[in-house]
């Protein structure tokens, strides 16, 4: 059994208090906090260690080297791939962008790229820049009324066919917690011949990643919402793939030879990481990874599930909120929800008055937002260090919310 008050304190923040009320943080899928051995190993670094990689053959050069290339082969054992497949970036959307820039360099109108409606704006607005850029057309999945990929609709209407080129999901919604059918998506994308995205920054944090199992191609996630420093994302490519596409940034180590006619450029990874890296910040990502690791990433997922499970029969209790996703079963870890005739940004407010911390606003997902008929929503997320009774921090500040704002009773009031 995970120890969940030994984990709290690791994160000092987490004891700190909002005006006189305890900090209730309910804003992980946006921002996760950092434990003390994160901190402790960027200090480290850059106090002990510091100095830029790949270029310096110094003894702080080679040691920066030593423990950048450590966090690329921890990454990889973390999701189940090859080190040189590993590409550092300085967040998903960045990885996202790469994969968008270099893959649609190859499309032609006439070609097909498939996303869904439940994407972050991340994985919407570069494939439409690709796709203005080269005439390509952008189609996507729906979702049902419950906030699941509407695969019968898709295969309905033929979504994924011979045209289709690429196909990019996210593997788990940042608003509705609901995980995308990843690998039948990849095995339908595959068998017309189109390449897989994944967008994993909502997954990797909280469950165990195998980038083979899930069947993609690229795979996206970011650092900080894994424990991580701002500042660092990851893109990992089947190598294959990366050694076909073209770079994307030109600069420093990302070349072979430059002459003033032309260069040549280094093979993956480091063809897609142009310039001076977040070395310090991917030194942060292993020991966040190190971190989740000794937890269990298993242990994370069922305490994840426990929690979720006792925020939805909670929800429940209040008639006046419209949860956006799943109302019961297996859902990720964020209840994304609406208060009637309240605007999320004021409930936003006031439970922060309360030291409840959650985010108010489309969450860049504003299509899905749009697709449930709403304009945005109060969004509370969960992480390894969330209590039961944060949760009951956050029913009880609503209620007074609710109150605030003369909603209507809850149930029982």
């Amino acid at each position: 059994m995970m120890d969940v008050e030994a984990i709290r304190r690791d994160f000092p923040i987490l004891s700190r208090r909002v005006g006189d009320r305890p900090l209730v943080y309910l804003d992980s899928a946006n921002t996760s906090q950092k434990p003390r051995q994160v901190v402790d190993a960027v200090s480290t670094f850059l106090l002990e260690h510091n100095a830029n990689v790949a270029r310096a053959m110094h003894t702080l050069g080679m040691e920066a080297t030593q423990r950048f290339e450590h966090a690329r082969d921890n990454v990889a054992r973390f999701i189940g791939g090859a080190s040189e497949e590993v590409v550092f970036t300085k967040n998903a959307s960045e990885a996202l962008n790469l994969a968008a820039h270099t893959l649609g360099s190859g499309l032609r109108p006439g070609d097909e790229v498939v996303i869904s409606v439940a994407e972050h704006h991340s994985n919407i607005v570069p494939w439409q820049l690709a796709c203005q850029r080269t005439g390509a057309t952008l189609r996507w999945f729906d979702v049902t009324e419950d906030g699941h990929v509407d695969m019968d609709k898709a295969d309905a209407e033929g979504l994924i066919n011979e045209r289709t080129k690429v196909v990019s999901v996210t593997a788990m919604s940042n608003v509705t917690g609901v995980a995308a059918p990843v690998r039948q998506i990849a095995d339908q994308a595959h068998r017309v011949g189109a390449v897989v995205v994944a967008d994993g920054s909502q997954l990797a944090p909280h469950r165990r990643v195998d980038v083979h199992q899930l069947g993609v191609d690229l795979f996206a996630f970011t650092g900080h919402k894994m424990l991580a420093p701002t500042g660092v994302g990851v893109l990992w490519g089947r190598y294959d793939l990366l050694e076909r596409l073209p770079p994307f940034l030109g600069g420093g180590e990302m070349i072979e030879i430059v002459r003033m006619t032309g260069s040549t450029y280094a093979r993956p990874p480091h063809r897609f990481e142009a310039g001076t890296q977040p070395i310090a910040q991917a030194v942060g990502l292993s020991a966040a990874i190190d971190y989740l690791r000794v937890v269990g990433m298993d242990e994370i997922e069922r305490h994840d599930a426990e929690i979720m499970r006792y925020a939805l029969d909670r929800i429940a209790e209040l008639p006046q909120l419209r949860l956006l996703g799943p109302t019961s079963g297996e859902r990720g870890p964020v209840l994304a929800f609406t208060v009637a005739d309240v605007h999320p940004h004021d409930v936003m407010q006031v439970l922060d008055s309360f030291g409840v911390a959650v985010r108010g606003g489309h969450h860049c997902a504003r299509p899905l937002h749009e697709r449930f008929g709403v304009q945005s929503s109060v969004r509370a997320s969960v992480y390894l260090y969330t209590t039961k009774a944060e949760i009951d921090a956050l029913i009880e500040a609503l209620r007074q919310t609710l109150r605030f704002f003369r909603v209507g009773p809850s149930k029982g009031e």
